[in-house]
């Protein structure tokens, strides 16, 4: 089990979302699945915004906000959004982003690990390497750092708590 516990970055300006919350992950063995809870708040409350990029950054850094997080996380140096961490868009409901993902592409054993790695919230979506430009295949145009957090270890409460309350909301 592992949280990130999202802040603002330092470097967004006061008018921008400050996005707070948490992204867990779990994952039950070194060659299983990893999945994850996207647990976050502070988006506008309008409805009709375009999805937020979320990407596993490269460096557990935060000291110059969340631009000291290198790049995307890529240690096979394929073109995005093939790196392990691009979770791709989320669209806010309500100021709210709830979602579980499973099957995700990286992992928390081995020399691939995202333990100690940051997680970036972007201000845009992103275009999935459509963008017809180099940066479209690193990052997929997706902005700004609005907020940011490091992976680590905690224990499985935590998740338990936030999965009954994402997986209930589906269920109403």
């Amino acid at each position: 089990y592992a949280t990130c516990e999202m802040k603002p970055s330092s470097k967004i300006d006061a008018d921008k979302p400050q996005v707070t919350g948490q992204v867990l992950f779990r994952q039950y063995y070194s060659y299983g699945r990893l999945e994850a809870i996207f647990y976050l708040d502070g988006f506008p409350l309008d409805n009709n915004q375009s999805g937020r990029a979320i990407h596993i950054h490269e460096l557990g850094d935060l000291s110059n906000g969340c631009d000291s997080t290198g790049g995307h996380y890529n240690p096979f140096s394929v073109n995005h959004p093939r790196h392990p961490g691009d979770f791709g868009n989320f669209s806010p409901k309500d100021g709210k982003i709830r979602k579980y993902k499973t099957n995700l592409l990286a992992t928390m054993f081995g020399p691939y690990s995202v333990m100690g790695r940051s997680v970036v919230i972007h201000e845009q979506e992103d275009d999935m390497g459509k963008g017809n430009n180099k940066a479209s295949l690193e990052n997929g145009n997706a902005g700004k750092r609005l907020a940011c957090c490091v992976i680590g270890i905690c224990n499985k409460n935590l998740w338990e708590e936030k999965l009954s309350e994402v997986t209930e909301k589906k269920k109403r």
